[in-house]
């Protein structure tokens, strides 16, 4: 190998791995979510879901919010105390990629056939949902059209408070108050 070689390939090895630097950085930088990493973490709590007719439910609450390749994710669950002893449990994960504009972010819940992250359809039945960086508040949407053509909005608001988060629920139907929560979550 002459001189000429060597330098050639060592140039073009050098070349090679500062573009694989490059990209990384730049895949990396896409990743980050700006203000997203005062909120991940793990929150639970407790709260009394306060009904359209003024009735009450307990319910066991967590919340997981962490980073991810594409933005973020938030994962929650409810346990619900009925007055007979029997509970119900659900659990939601939904991730989050940034949207055209600062602050916003589409829900990430389905590909399409390109592999790309879409939004669901509520003219399917299925819930619109997206996400808003304010501040020290995360809050995420939720629209659900029903057949008929009315429809349910429900909003979650975590509010960065000392030690956790400050969790605020509401969820009306057709322009009605349905539902609403007030709660602390404590950092686990």
């Amino acid at each position: 190998m002459t001189a000429r070689d060597i330098f050639l390939s060592r140039a073009i090895l050098g070349l090679a791995a500062g573009l694989v630097l490059s990209l990384s950085a730049a895949v990396a930088a896409l990743a980050e979510v700006p203000g997203i990493e005062p909120f991940v973490g793990t929150y639970s709590g407790s709260a009394e879901l306060v009904l359209a007719d003024g009735t009450k439910q307990n319910r066991d609450l967590n919340v997981e919010i962490a980073q991810s390749d594409a933005g973020f994710s938030v994962a929650w669950g409810t346990i619900t105390f009925r007055p007979d002893g029997r509970t119900k449990e659900r659990s939601y994960k939904i991730g989050f990629v940034p949207s055209k504009e600062d602050g916003l972010f589409a829900a990430a819940m389905k590909k399409d056939l390109f592999g790309h992250d879409v939004q669901l359809d509520p003219m399917k039945g299925e819930p619109y949902v997206w996400g808003q960086l304010n501040g020290d508040t995360l809050t995420v949407y939720a629209l659900f059209v029903d057949a008929t053509g009315g429809y349910e909005i429900q909003q979650y608001d975590r509010t960065l408070a000392e030690g956790g988060l400050q969790l605020e629920f509401s969820s009306f139907r057709n322009g009605a108050e349905q539902r609403s929560l007030s709660s602390f979550l404590k950092r686990q």
